[in-house]
């Protein structure tokens, strides 16, 4: 293979060597006006091209140099006839060129002059040159000659506009003599194939493909003729075309001339074509990729009807859904061995066509993705990734089209296709879903609806046959997870009952999810339920004899029984702050053995399913605070669960946690905005006994480490001092704030060893508020006028 490539590479340079040599004495005859040797040494230099030895490649570069001296001889040629040199006599006396090849390029040449002349009719000329090429059957030097009968003659062809147009000659002239040239290529090309030993096939392919462009040239001045008008596309071009296309029974050629059809004539003409052009696909050989001739088609079919929606009355009058449907139908059924990706591909691209035409018309799009559930019943779950990919185009397409689900959602056979992808793509589609939902602001405003987008997402909600979590990244699994929640938002209905059953459904697939989801999906879910109940809160409850109507009272048993399936996680903190949330909820709407429930069921968690120190803290701070924000509660219940939480404040592992529990739990006894909640004498009873945990704190700080610990604990029990001070505690006295003041100052300088800035910060900055209160003046001053500082 080397060694063919360096003796390539000699005969090429010998090649070019001689024809520059016979070039500079052929110039040299041109600068002298000397005819004879001028013609005698072109011929020569054109000589060169008889080479066999060189592949298609090689001899393109010998061509091109060779091209360029003969656009000068063409020069010197123009230049003889405007000095009164018979065209006529130059074009006689060159056919006396002995070898066939340097005689044919030299008439092209001077046949070019000839036109330009108008001494004769177009037609003739163009006639004589493209029947005298004939004798020329070797395939890469035939294809080499006709391009450049094709270069020389394009911008001297009979078309409409054109100076060589009128009198005898017409634009069928044109199109006669490039139909003629073209198939004459397309016969050479072709017959390349079958010429040389079978093993190598595989080069000549290569070759051939190289050499495609020269066939395809003649298409493409076709295509760019004025004259060729929609009739005479329909009577003359195409069927002619088409003839040679199908005729040849090659597969190469098959594929890229219908490609070729496809790009250079304009989509009208295709439209108006349409049945001709697909009554072609069929009849060619089985192994040409007709899937890809067909999606380009389509694309540029759905590209011009995107273009101005002035065409798609077009588009309805030849019926061009139809005829392309069944041109898909037919060849899927033709070639059973057509790969799962083809047949995709074709219905994916049908689908985007008939988006782009007929985008009101839901039949027809549910049509085109039955028929891909038919191809794909027959194949089971998809492993392929380039079949998975081509599905998640076909079904992102309504998505993209429609920007609405809802719309998405009456597709009967959306769903069908989304079960044919492995589990791993299925999400990604159910991904793509919700990204449309969210991005759209898309509001699914009925249970109906909602069941329908569950099971299109059900590969998010939960666990597929055969999946396993452990292939997925805890990253993405809470990514897909947390996009479920954000779903919950976009599934709203005005009406409460409706919304109710919203959220029955949801809730049926969510409990559906296993442990790992439900973290992520019952809170969104919960706080859904809660804007429900917020909406009717104030109605009036108890619509009788409606089993079905939304009651705050039926959602709080829904939401009872909906955040126990927390605890089966388990996720206790969580199900804890949602039971404070609904029992938030049930304190708004007046209910106060719902609200009651909820608290016990949040301290039953707290009792039995709690045991990390700081979880506990953290839960205690959100009991106290919801719990100091009811007002619902009776004497008796308020009583009950504010003695707990104290009881729980006083059990804690850490001192200093105990201490801020202890304190927390002064604001349960003492509410702004409940008269009946003020108990001085058991606030000063919390905060005492806060200071007496805060002493101990200090003393085991003492016995461990040697030093009294940090004042922190103590200033933050003063500020409490002083908060229920100016609310008017009246067993908050001066003489308390003072003396805490003064141990607090002993206990900072006393304490030189381990000194602490943030303390001492927050020390002095509650002393600042202080002497900011005296100045202020009000009657607040005159409370804080004794305190010394």
């Amino acid at each position: 293979m080397v060694e063919r490539a360096e003796d390539e590479e000699k005969w090429l340079a010998a090649g070019i060597a001689g024809l520059q040599q016979n070039a500079f004495y052929m110039h040299r005859a041109l600068d002298s006006n000397n005819l004879r040797d001028a013609l005698k040494y072109s011929a020569q230099m054109l000589s060169e091209l008889r080479t066999s030895r060189l592949s298609p490649h090689k001899y393109y570069e010998l061509y091109m140099r060779a091209f360029d001296e003969l656009r000068k001889l063409e020069m010197f040629f123009k230049e003889e006839a405007r000095r009164g040199c018979s065209i006529i006599d130059l074009y006689e006396l060159v056919q006396h060129a002995g070898n066939i090849l340097p005689r044919l390029y030299l008439l092209c040449t001077v046949g070019s002059v000839y036109i330009k002349s108008k001494e004769a009719p177009a037609k003739d000329v163009l006639k004589d040159l493209v029947e005298m090429c004939r004798g020329i059957q070797h395939p890469v030097r035939g294809l080499f000659l006709r391009s450049y009968l094709s270069q020389v003659s394009r911008d001297k062809l009979p078309d409409i506009g054109s100076e060589y147009e009128g009198g005898a000659d017409t634009v069928m002239d044109a199109v006669e003599f490039l139909l003629q040239n073209f198939t004459e290529m397309n016969k050479l090309w072709v017959r390349m194939q079958h010429q040389g030993p079978a093993r190598e096939k595989e080069k000549r392919e290569k070759e051939r493909s190289e050499l495609r462009d020269l066939v395809g040239k003649n298409l493409h001045v076709l295509g760019q003729l004025e004259g060729v008008d929609l009739d005479m596309y329909k009577e003359t071009v195409l069927p002619r075309v088409l003839e040679q296309v199908v005729n040849c029974k090659d597969e190469i050629a098959q594929f890229y001339l219908m490609d070729c059809i496809i790009q250079v004539f304009p989509d009208e003409y295709h439209l108006q074509t349409l049945e001709t052009l697909l009554g072609a696909c069929p009849q060619l050989q089985p192994s040409v990729d007709i899937k890809t001739v067909l999606s380009q088609l389509m694309e540029r079919l759905s590209n011009y009807a995107a273009s101005s929606a002035e065409v798609l009355p077009e588009f309805l009058q030849v019926e061009a859904f139809a005829k392309l449907s069944n041109a898909i139908w037919k060849v899927i059924e033709a070639q059973v061995d057509m790969p799962i990706f083809g047949a995709v591909t074709l219905y994916s691209s049908l689908l985007t066509f008939t988006l782009h035409v007929h985008p009101d018309r839901l039949d027809y799009v549910d049509q085109v993705l039955g028929a891909c559930v038919t191809k794909l019943s027959s194949a089971g779950k998809l492993e392929d990734s380039k079949s998975t990919k081509q599905i998640v185009a076909l079904l992102s397409a309504p998505l993209e089209k429609y920007n609405d689900i809802v719309t998405v959602l009456k597709l009967s056979n959306y769903p069908r296709v989304m079960e044919y992808l492995d589990n791993r793509t299925n999400k990604v589609m159910a991904i793509v879903i919700i990204q449309s939902i969210m991005k759209n602001k898309t509001c699914i405003a009925t249970a109906e609806k909602v069941e329908a987008l569950f099971e299109l997402i059900k590969g998010l909600i939960k666990d597929l046959d055969g999946d396993l979590h452990d292939e997925l990244d805890d990253e993405d699994f809470k990514e897909e997870q947390n996009s479920v929640a954000r779903l919950i938002q976009m599934l709203y209905s005005d009406d409460p009952d409706e919304m109710l059953q919203i959220i029955c459904a949801v809730r049926k697939h969510f409990l559906t999810g296993g442990p790992q989801r439900l973290p992520y999906t019952i809170p969104p879910l919960v706080f859904s339920s809660l804007k429900l109940i917020r909406k009717l809160q104030g109605q009036d409850e108890n619509v009788v004899g409606e089993e079905a109507s939304a009651s705050p009272k039926k959602i709080f048993q829904l939401l009872n029984q909906t955040i126990e399936a927390l605890s089966a996680v388990p996720a206790s903190e969580l199900a804890l702050r949602l039971y404070l949330q609904c029992a938030e909820a049930a304190n708004d709407c007046d209910l106060e053995p719902v609200a009651y429930e909820f608290f016990t069921q949040a301290y039953i968690l707290y009792e039995e399913e709690i045991a990390d120190s700081k979880a506990q803290v953290t839960a205690l701070h959100l009991i106290v605070g919801t719990l100091q924000r009811m007002h619902v509660f009776g004497v008796e219940n308020r009583d009950t669960l504010t003695h707990k939480a104290t009881g729980y404040s006083a059990k804690l592992l850490k001192k200093p946690d105990q201490c801020r529990a202890v304190y927390a739990c002064s604001h349960l006894f003492w509410v702004d905005d409940q008269d009946s909640i003020r108990d001085g004498e058991r606030v000063l009873l919390c905060l005492k006994r806060a200071l007496r945990i805060a002493n101990a704190a200090q003393q085991m700080a003492n016995v461990t480490r040697g030093s009294s610990g940090s004042a922190t604990l103590f200033v933050e029990i003063l500020n409490k001092y002083l908060y229920f001070f100016e609310k008017g505690n009246p067993q908050i006295t001066i003489a308390a704030i003072q003396s805490l003041i003064e141990l607090i100052t002993t206990e900072i300088q006393s304490d030189t060893m381990s000194q602490d800035p943030a303390a001492d910060a927050f020390f002095a900055s509650t002393l600042r508020y202080i002497q900011f209160q005296k100045q202020k003046g009000g009657a607040l001053a005159e409370k804080y006028e004794s305190i010394k500082v």
